[in-house]
């Protein structure tokens, strides 16, 4: 059965993820913005796809069904960031926007990415019409509609187009590229293969920094490993540092929506450091105010920052969608998640791992010292915090109510010799220790992997914490 997760629609290649039923997402999708639209002018949506086996092909097929229901579907050239899709969607005024990627995920899955017309992910509301769509299409045994490429393009249904320039542009407005340039930064970017390739150096190229670029060649596979900026997927990103003698790494995940980053040190950079670096560079800095927004798996030094800026603090379950929401209705300074997705006010409600890593360059700007020593300061100032996360393959997707009912059976008076003071059912399930540690353990949403995230004021403490939550998670894995 095709469903909607956190972040679209995710599947293996040629098992569930197939041409036949990518052709019946995208007809769904197609009779949602039919129905929605309202004005004389033709609805049009905004395609993108990554660089993963077969998207440019699945994304053509896409605005093949979009144009044979009447719909403009604006096509992107070539592979490119999520973000600058999510932002042409705004900017064009579409109803909507697609991307075909499945983000960080290992390269045998692909997914397909629905887009609002704010630039944000669809909301729940939406991803359930698709499938109240998808599900009635099955009932009545219809098939998606097709339309011959070229005849589309003739007929100006289906237009190819660069979405790079108008999103460059924009981010030049959050920017500041002077102050940037006078630092003289030798940076070494790093696209794991992904859509991100090329987007920092030039967006840079303006700047007297020196970019490096590795891993941003044409490569589905992704070499063999998963498109995520974590650190065991950075030992070439780390050697590169070392080798060209730079400042800072940047690496973006499978469609750049994600940062990770490695110090001159070749220390890692986690996002729960980066999200904290650019929220106190925000507010201190540049004199920013606003809302603060983390998931219920992000540091709690975000909870002290606010705390200490007077700022009000949101936490959301996991998902850059729920943070998007909050961006929509609230004055939202920033809004970001342990996994790397994180976006600033005056940006679109999206995940950007570009942005991110150019407001990493700004902080150590605006510091004139190296990386480490500004985290070594963060953490002296709203610290200290260590963070770690064990990932367990699973053979199937767990229920997530499954797992939380389970896991509160199991709910331990004590971790790793403390108390367990409280417990959040959010997101999975959370216990919390006196001194602000905490254990996490939730099914991921988009694969069949259970997470146990945890933190806590030293690597030691975080290691047991991890190390209960593995013999926890044996009662639902059994």
């Amino acid at each position: 059965m095709i469903s909607f997760g956190t972040d679209g629609w995710r599947a293996v290649i040629a098992d569930t993820f197939t041409f036949a039923n990518l052709r019946l997402v995208a007809q769904a999708v197609a009779d949602s913005i039919n129905e929605q639209h309202t004005g004389t002018e033709k609805p049009s949506v905004v395609i993108g796809f990554d660089t993963r086996f077969l998207s440019d092909r699945f994304a053509t097929e896409t605005a093949r069904v979009m144009a044979a229901n009447g719909i403009v579907a604006w096509l992107a050239r070539a592979d490119t960031p999520t973000p600058s899709i999510s932002f042409n969607v705004k900017d064009k005024g579409a109803s909507a926007g697609i991307v075909i990627t499945a983000s960080h995920n290992p390269p045998r899955y692909n997914g397909f990415k629905l887009k609002a017309s704010y630039g944000g992910s669809a909301t729940p509301e939406q991803s359930q019409l698709v499938e109240q769509h998808l599900r009635r299409m099955e009932l009545d045994g219809r098939g998606p509609n097709m339309m011959d490429y070229q005849a589309a393009v003739d007929a100006d249904l289906i237009r190819r187009f660069d979405p790079s320039w108008v999103y460059y542009q924009h981010l030049s407005e959050l920017i500041d590229f002077d102050k940037i340039s006078e630092t003289e930064l030798k940076v070494v970017t790093d696209a794991m293969y992904g859509s991100g390739r090329g987007s920092l150096g030039m967006v840079l190229s303006r700047t007297r920094t020196r970019v490096t670029e590795i891993r941003g060649e044409m490569n589905p596979g992704f070499g063999g490993i998963h498109p995520e900026p974590i650190m065991q997927y950075l030992t070439e990103l780390n050697a590169a540092i070392q080798r060209e003698h730079a400042d800072v790494g940047l690496a973006t995940d499978g469609d750049a929506d994600r940062i990770g980053a490695i110090d001159a040190q070749g220390n890692f950079v986690d996002p729960h450091q980066i999200f904290s670096l650019v929220l106190r560079h925000l507010v201190e800095n540049k004199k920013m105010t606003g809302d603060v927004v983390k998931t219920i798996s992000t540091t709690f030094m975000i909870d002290n920052m606010a705390e200490a800026y007077g700022l009000k603090l949101h936490e959301t379950p996991v998902g850059f969608n729920h943070i998007g929401d909050l961006m929509m209705t609230h004055d939202v300074l920033i809004g970001g998640e342990e996994s790397g997705g994180i976006s600033v006010k005056g940006h679109i409600p999206e995940g950007d791992g570009v942005l991110m890593g150019l407001l990493l360059l700004e902080v150590m700007a605006y510091a004139k010292a190296p990386l480490h020593e500004i985290i070594a300061d963060l953490q002296q100032q709203f610290g200290p915090a260590f963070y770690a996360r064990n990932d367990v393959r699973l053979t199937k997707q767990l229920a997530k109510k499954e797992v939380v009912r389970k896991l509160e059976d199991a709910a331990p008076s004590h971790l790793a010799g403390e108390s367990v003071v409280r417990i959040n059912t959010m997101d999975g399930i959370k216990f919390y220790r006196a001194d602000n540690s905490w254990l996490l353990i939730r099914p991921s949403g988009t694969e069949p992997v259970l997470r146990i995230y945890a933190e806590a004021r030293s690597d030691e403490a975080v290691a047991a914490l991890l190390e209960e939550g593995g013999k926890l998670g044996k009662t639902v894995i059994g």
